[in-house]
């Protein structure tokens, strides 16, 4: 089978990159071609036989000229249009896989790949992982930046929340472009012709399916972990966090509960804006970003980790790669973390922002050292998807209903 992942980096940029690198690689093992297509980049390590790419677009960056056309071009792009479509002549796939694809090369890719279906008889499906909620809130995260309040008003496609709101980088311009974004291809009714929209937790698919154009079509493959050999290994006296130092990632719950359990010590190993509140707790230790055997025998030697998170993450790995490794978490009762805990089982959760509550877990369980134990041993037990198991199921879904492509 002939697979086409697109998405709008081709360079390691985050999650959802390595997502579509290691499984590029495993569809390639299983027998699969695949071809990718991007936006080229001087650090794009992956692509396709003609080398079709669309023009680099750095908000951060780049001149004012081009920065100029930009509110056009993350709505519309006739250039993505134009490069996609060189790359289907040429490799005609079976499947196109969208991830990130939304304001750099815009949903307008998914009516050239239905144009090209049409004018040469091609039988391709359209498969998108929903890696965030791009396609039902401007602002990808469900959360206003100003009062950094999770925030659903947009949902059933009521997107002038977006602008009231100022989402978009607490910006009314770039609320306007964004909502601009959201009504036009909402209008234009592009998302039809998806055939099947993959939720990486079942949170995620309950805020997507609130479009009941969505519904039908979306289905939840929790994201894929690597396997770790187990090993026994002395558990150590300290609690981990490890991730990102930031409001959003709960930072500033966690660091008001390190002051009120001030004897109890916490490493944590990551790096972000807050981290300057972190060095000034006298009970952690700040190992700065970790990755590597360097952070896996950090996570297999604490009694247990901490996912604070104050957004409605979806499937974090950071849980899932503590419990692979025998460390329970106690995690944020909030968005897809609770699909990953099973409370007072194999973790515990807690009322997400509260450090009293988060506190109190912590005392109880750095005393019941059994207790701990017994949610190890649970850890061990869980069965997540590693990339063969994930691509079996990948695979399955893109073999079904071939008649209605």
């Amino acid at each position: 089978m002939k697979i086409l992942l697109i998405n709008k980096f081709l360079y390691p940029n985050g999650g959802s990159e390595t997502y579509i690198f290691k499984l590029g690689e495993y569809l390639q093992k299983m027998g699969n071609e695949v071809q990718y297509f991007g936006m080229e980049h001087e650090g794009r390590c992956v692509g396709n036989r003609v080398n079709a790419y669309t023009s680099n677009m750095d908000f951060h960056g780049g001149s004012k000229l081009a920065k100029l056309t930009y509110p056009i071009k993350t709505i519309y792009s006739r250039e993505a249009r134009i490069q996609i479509r060189k790359v289907l002549d040429d490799f005609q796939p079976d499947v196109c896989h969208l991830n990130n694809f939304n304001y750099q090369l815009t949903p307008s890719i998914i009516l050239e790949i239905v144009k090209w279906r049409k004018e040469t008889g091609q039988k391709c499906k359209i498969i998108f992982t929903a890696h965030d909620y791009q396609l039902v809130c401007p602002n990808h995260q469900l959360k206003n930046p100003i009062t950094h309040e999770n925030c659903e008003k947009c949902l059933g496609g009521h997107f002038m929340n977006c602008v009231k709101g100022k989402c978009i980088h607490a910006s009314i311009v770039k609320s306007i472009i964004g909502t601009m974004e959201a009504e036009f291809w909402k209008w234009c009714g592009v998302y039809k012709y998806i055939d099947k929209i993959i939720c990486c937790s079942e949170f995620l698919k309950m805020k997507m399916d609130t479009n009941p154009l969505f519904a039908a079509k979306t289905i939840t493959i929790h994201n894929f972990v690597e396997k770790v050999e187990p090993k026994k290994v002395e558990k150590s006296n300290y609690i981990l966090y490890f991730g990102r130092f930031s409001q959003e990632k709960g930072i500033n719950t966690l660091v008001e509960t390190c002051n009120l359990i001030p004897d109890i010590p916490f490493i944590f190993a990551g790096s972000g804006p807050l981290e300057y509140k972190i060095n000034q707790l006298k009970n952690v230790k700040n190992v700065g970003f970790q990755t590597g055997d360097a952070l896996d025998i950090l996570i297999r030697q604490a009694r247990f980790s901490i996912c604070p998170s104050e957004v409605y993450e979806n499937c974090p790995f950071s849980v899932m790669e503590s419990q692979q490794r025998g460390t329970p978490v106690i995690g944020a009762n909030i968005g897809g973390i609770p699909e990953l805990i099973t409370n007072d089982v194999d973790g515990r959760l807690f009322t997400s922002q509260d450090s009293k509550q988060l506190a109190a877990i912590i005392k109880e369980l750095w005393n019941n050292p059994t207790k701990v134990t017994k949610y190890a041993n649970e850890c061990l037990k869980l069965k997540r998807d590693d990339i063969v198991t994930y691509c079996n199921k990948l695979m399955s879904i893109v073999s079904l209903d071939d008649n209605n492509v």
